[in-house]
């Protein structure tokens, strides 16, 4: 039997509060711990947990917690096809985007995973057509570049993986499109991208799972009139990636539809034709679909029931440790990694907008922390941003690193007697140390107190698979800390409020406040 209790009222969170075990980094960090608090994770990826502020008596009740939460049953729930999604009674099914592994899901006499795999067959046969010049624009163009038209999950994801890859594909002869993006309603975005883009050569990927989303309808009028203007058919320029009910679908407006559901979150759509369109024809399906491998991977290994064997699982219940325990409220994400430059916004939304909440699961106020504040930048940018207040700052802020010991496109030279690959990740582990150790001084402005604890996530080479890999760390990591706290990490009721009033201000129905503030903006 699955119980859904609040974290609050479990054995082991009473036992996490009355440990007193204290870890002191300065004095536990040392060459062995380094090499014993490894974890594989997959593609060859690792996880490095030593300049954490844990020890074998806090990760043993953090397993209790993970057993006694049943976190392994209830993500098994999840594959299953059970509704997660207890706010919008929904299955929650990116995970089967990507592969089965739990049993057939069957929904409305539809089985989902074939439905799936169809839409990627869909994308797999478009795209072959396109790189081949057999789809065409409206003057007989072959299709040099695409621009994605999505806002949240429809922008931030595929984004931040098309950049990613961009370097690894133009290495290894993958590169077959250019890609832009296209999110923001204010009309300067839109304007800033046409501006650089052949329209006669350009695919436009229109990205709404409703069909109704306003700023990317904002945005594709925008187009389609640049379109009209250039004189060409917005219809032969356009696909959608939407649901099977929008207006969207199957519509004469567009050369193709391609369909996702409402089992799949904006959020966790990369692995869906909203990432997958958009990176299949920049780099070829194949590309995609080694992303899909890494990803299916790493789920399965997020159900090993030991957190020492399950890398997502232990990231996630340190963080809770760090949240609910040590009281840490904010996280930096810091991947040394220019090709991961994006990463960092994708994890703001898809850890804050799923476990940013303040009620249970079934909608009840809890008395505890949750979903922390994220931020990052990619190393070594950052060191010369905002670690200062890392280092020296009044609060303690979490760390999680990520480096690769070779770079994307092997394209370097060597200054001061070292490769411009070795500064960066020597830049990278003298971080962890001087975060974990300190330095003491007698001149208090040149004082570092130590004891901000890191993880660090280690790979060889960023490729698809090990991009796949990475993503479906994070996303199992979110969903595992949501189980703990007992929330609903799958819906996003906090940005509906605004999208309301914006209605309303557009409609001319207002309230004297918001009025007053409309008139100040001349709206």
């Amino acid at each position: 039997m699955i119980n859904w209790n609040n974290f609050d009222t479990l054995n082991s969170y009473k036992k996490l509060l009355s440990l007193n075990c204290k870890v002191e980094l300065a004095k536990v960090l040392n060459p062995q711990r380094v090499k014993s608090c490894s974890v594989p994770m997959a593609k060859g990826l690792v996880y490095n947990y030593a300049a954490k502020q844990v020890n074998e008596q806090i990760l043993s009740v953090l397993q209790e917690l993970a057993d006694e939460q049943q976190l392994i049953e209830k993500y098994q729930l999840l594959l299953n096809g059970e509704v997660i999604n207890t706010g919008e009674k929904r299955k929650v099914l990116h995970h089967l985007a990507r592969g089965q592994l739990g049993t057939e899901v069957i929904h409305e006499g539809r089985n989902l995973g074939t439905f799936y795999s169809e839409q990627l067959k869909k994308i797999e046969s478009f795209v072959k057509k396109v790189h081949a010049g057999e789809i065409t624009g409206a003057k007989g163009d072959k299709f040099s570049s695409i621009v994605q038209i999505g806002i949240g999950g429809s922008d931030l994801g595929p984004r931040a993986l098309y950049l990613a890859l961009d370097n690894w594909a133009v290495k290894n002869n993958r590169k077959l499109l250019n890609a832009s993006f296209i999110s923001n309603v204010d009309p300067d975005d839109a304007f800033a991208v046409l501006g650089g883009t052949e329209l006669a050569k350009t695919l436009f990927i229109l990205v709404s799972k409703s069909g109704t989303t306003q700023e990317t309808l904002a945005n594709e009028s925008l187009v389609k009139q640049a379109l009209v203007d250039a004189g060409l058919d917005p219809s032969k320029h356009m696909v959608a990636v939407t649901s099977e009910t929008s207006p969207l679908a199957k519509n004469d407006g567009y050369l193709a539809s391609f369909f996702m559901d409402d089992f799949i979150g904006g959020r966790y759509s990369s692995s869906s034709p909203v990432g997958g369109v958009a990176l299949s024809l920049a780099f070829g399906f194949n590309t995609f679909n080694e992303f899909l491998q890494g990803a299916h991977e790493a789920d399965a290994l997020s159900l090993e029931k030991s957190i020492m064997k399950n890398p997502a699982l232990l990231d996630a219940l340190i963080g809770v440790y760090e949240r609910n325990i040590l009281g840490y409220p904010v996280t930096a994400i810091l991947p040394y990694s220019q090709a991961l430059s994006r990463f960092p916004a994708h994890l703001q939304q898809a850890d804050m907008e799923s476990n940013g909440k303040q009620v249970n699961r079934r909608g009840e106020p809890i008395s505890y922390a949750t979903g922390p504040v994220l931020f990052g930048e990619p190393g070594t940018n950052g060191q010369h941003s905002f670690y200062q207040l890392l280092h020296q700052g009044t609060d303690i802020i979490p760390l999680q690193f990520i480096g690769f010991t070779r770079s994307q496109t092997g394209f370097d030279v060597e200054v001061d007697g070292s490769t411009s690959q070795k500064k960066l990740c020597a830049n990278l582990v003298a971080q962890i140390v001087a975060f974990a150790t300190g330095k003491s001084d007698t001149d208090t402005n040149k004082n570092f107190p130590g004891e901000r604890p890191s993880s660090v996530i280690k790979g060889t080479e960023l490729s698809p698979e090990v991009l796949g890999s990475l993503l479906a760390h994070y996303e199992n990591k979110i969903m595992f800390q949501g189980f703990v706290w007992n929330i609903n990490s799958f819906d996003q009721e906090g940005v509906q409020l605004g999208k309301v009033l914006t209605k309303k201000v557009l409609a001319g129905d207002m309230d004297p406040t918001l009025k007053a503030f409309s008139d100040f903006f001349e709206v």
